[in-house]
């Protein structure tokens, strides 16, 4: 890999004093034109690190870098202008269209008080398109569905034309083709434009049809981080779900995983 676009090194981070750390030496690194899926139960760790990556949280361990420069060494503006980041919880504080929202991610190219150019609507639009938003773009937010808001909020950081991508769980509350549309518009920014994408993500096996590497998190540290077929190992994720899974390779190379039922107990129930 080149110099790589995020990098996380023996990263800890420890929210309070006397507890066990939320992170414990984790390190991952995401490189131009690749996208990456931070994967593992609840509780593991993986918005912990991408707090601590976009510097959010102090690190009591490690470094945190983007773009070869440490995250505490960039301006907010500056980091907003080369990383949009979609959160895994926000509501709107105050009624704004749908447009109006999307129109915030340009603040970070010319402010909040000065008009956009052609250049900055001509983002908006693209923007909207995309994220199939468009017949939406005179709606209140309020009025959206949880799904409709969500790709609402991608649209806001796309309209940032950003150097990569952040998102945690940005697939929540979408319908089965929206969930796939997101990650193929994902996929399609980083094979077209090289853009950097890390992901959180519950849902393996969508991550595993499109991320080149999972980075899986269990207990605050990275215990796997490799091609998608290396990580979903029936007894590892077994041992870190607590659940017994089996994995099956499909005709296109990729390989998915489903919960198996636990052996009925001597004289109960199936």
């Amino acid at each position: 890999m080149d110099s790589p676009v995020f990098e996380l090194s023996g990263a800890t981070v420890r929210y309070a004093r006397g507890l066990a750390p939320s992170l414990d030496d984790a390190g991952f690194r995401v490189g131009a034109g690749e996208i990456v899926a931070l994967v593992g139960p609840n509780g593991a760790g993986k918005t912990t690190a991408l707090r601590a990556l976009l510097g959010l949280v102090p690190l009591a361990a490690g470094r945190a870098e983007i773009l070869g420069r440490p995250v505490q060494a960039w301006r907010r503006d500056e980091l907003a202008r080369a990383v949009g980041v979609v959160v895994q919880r926000e509501e709107p504080a105050f009624p704004v269209t749908v447009e109006e929202t999307v129109v915030m991610g340009r603040y970070a190219h010319v402010g909040r008080w000065r008009a956009l150019g052609s250049a900055d609507r001509d983002a908006v639009g693209r923007a909207l398109a995309r994220a199939d938003v468009a017949a939406l773009r005179d709606r209140w937010v309020q009025t959206l569905s949880g799904g409709e808001w969500q790709r609402v909020r991608v649209a806001r950081a796309l309209a940032q034309e950003p150097r990569a991508l952040v998102l945690d769980e940005p697939t929540a509350s979408l319908d089965l083709r929206h969930e796939m549309e997101l990650f193929e518009l994902v996929a399609g920014l980083v094979r077209e434009q090289g853009l950097a994408a890390l992901i959180v993500s519950h849902h393996l096996n969508v991550a595993a049809r499109f991320a080149r590497r999972l980075v899986l998190v269990h207990g605050g540290r990275v215990v796997a981080d490799d091609v998608p077929e290396r990580v979903l190992e029936p007894g590892r994720l077994a041992a870190v779900f607590g659940w017994p899974v089996a994995v099956q390779r499909l005709p296109d190379g990729t390989v998915q995983l489903y919960p198996e039922r636990r052996p009925a107990p001597p004289g109960g129930v199936p």
